[in-house]
C-alpha cells in the first residue's frame, strides 16, 4: 500500500466546531481524499500521560474537555468508530522503538481530536484512535514519536499531529481583531521551515524561530506538528492556510504526501 499523508492541524479553539472559517472547509475537500484509509491517528496535546498510551475502545465517547464556552457545543459529538486492532498495533511499534506504550481501553476523544476531526471527516465515517503525548516530551522525543509511528502510514494509517501553529492564550484578543505581528512573523517562520523540509529547524524552534516563547509559553501545541513532521522525513509538505483568529491564533495546516486530486 502507497503511504497515507500525514496532517498538522491547528485545532484552536473549541469553538472552531463552530466556526470553521477558511480551515474548514479545506479540511473538508481534504478528507475526502481519505477514503482508502483504514483509519486515522490523532496525536493531540489534550492526552497527556506518564508514558504512551494508544486509545483502544472499540466506540469512543466524546470528551467535553473545556468550559465557559457556548452550550452547542457541549451537545456536540464525534460518533466514529475506534480500531483496537491497529491500536494494539501501534502499542507495539511504539514499545519497540522504547516507549513506555500501553493500550488504554475506555479513553473517549478530546477535542483536539473530534473537534478537527468534524471538519476533516464530517461523517465519522473512518475509524479514528488517538496516541498520548507524553507529560515529560520534549522536541527530541517528539521527533522519535513521529518517526516511531511513519510505518503505519504503510498499514493504511492517516497520522494527524493536532496542536495549534501559535497559542498565548494570555494574548487573545477580541473576534475580528487584526493579526498581531508576533504571531504573524511566528508562522511565516514555521512555514517557510516545514515547506523547506527542515526538521532540525522546526525542533530547535526554541533557539531559532523568531518569538518562539511568545508563541508557544508552553510547547504542548508545538510538538504535535514536530511529530507530524517527522513522520514524514523528505517529503515534500503543501501549505493549507487557515489564517490567524483573536488576533494570535494561527490556523495553518500542513500535509505531506497530499494525494494529486487535492493537490
Amino acid at each position: 500500500m502507497t503511504a497515507l499523508p500525514v496532517l498538522f492541524i491547528s485545532h484552536g479553539a473549541p469553538t472552531f466546531a463552530l466556526e470553521p472559517g477558511v480551515l474548514g472547509p479545506a479540511l473538508t475537500t481534504l478528507g475526502a481524499t481519505l477514503d482508502r484509509a483504514r483509519a486515522v491517528l490523532v496525536v493531540s496535546p489534550h492526552w497527556q500521560t506518564p508514558g504512551v498510551e494508544v486509545q483502544g475502545a472499540a466506540m469512543p465517547g466524546t470528551i467535553h474537555d473545556f468550559g465557559g464556552f457556548d452550550p452547542e457545543l457541549y451537545t456536540l459529538s464525534y460518533p466514529a468508530s475506534g480500531h483496537p486492532e491497529l491500536a494494539a498495533r501501534t502499542a507495539a511499534l511504539l514499545s519497540g522503538a522504547g516507549f513506555a506504550a500501553r493500550v488504554e481501553p475506555a479513553r473517549g476523544f478530546d477535542h483536539g481530536a473530534w473537534v478537527p476531526m468534524r471538519h476533516l471527516r464530517p461523517g465519522a465515517d473512518l475509524p479514528v484512535f488517538q496516541v498520548s503525548m507524553p507529560r515529560r516530551l520534549d522536541a527530541a522525543g517528539a521527533v522519535a514519536l513521529g518517526r516511531a509511528l511513519a510505518p503505519l502510514r504503510e498499514e493504511g494509517v492517516v497520522i494527524v499531529g493536532s496542536g495549534s501553529m501559535t497559542h498565548n492564550l494570555w494574548e487573545i484578543q477580541p473576534p475580528q481583531s487584526p493579526p498581531v505581528a508576533y504571531a504573524r512573523e511566528f508562522a511565516a517562520w514555521v512555514g517557510a521551515r516545514v515547506l523547506a523540509g527542515d526538521l532540525e529547524s522546526l525542533a530547535d524552534y526554541r533557539a531559532r524561530a523568531p518569538h518562539a516563547e511568545r508563541a508557544h509559553p508552553t510547547e504542548e501545541h508545538y510538538l504535535p506538528l514536530v511529530v507530524a513532521a517527522a513522520a514524514a522525513p523528505g517529503e515534500v509538505a503543501t501549505l493549507v492556510p487557515g489564517g490567524i483568529l483573536y488576533g494570535v491564533l494561527s490556523m495553518d495546516s500542513f500535509v505531506w504526501g497530499r494525494p494529486a486530486a487535492a493537490a
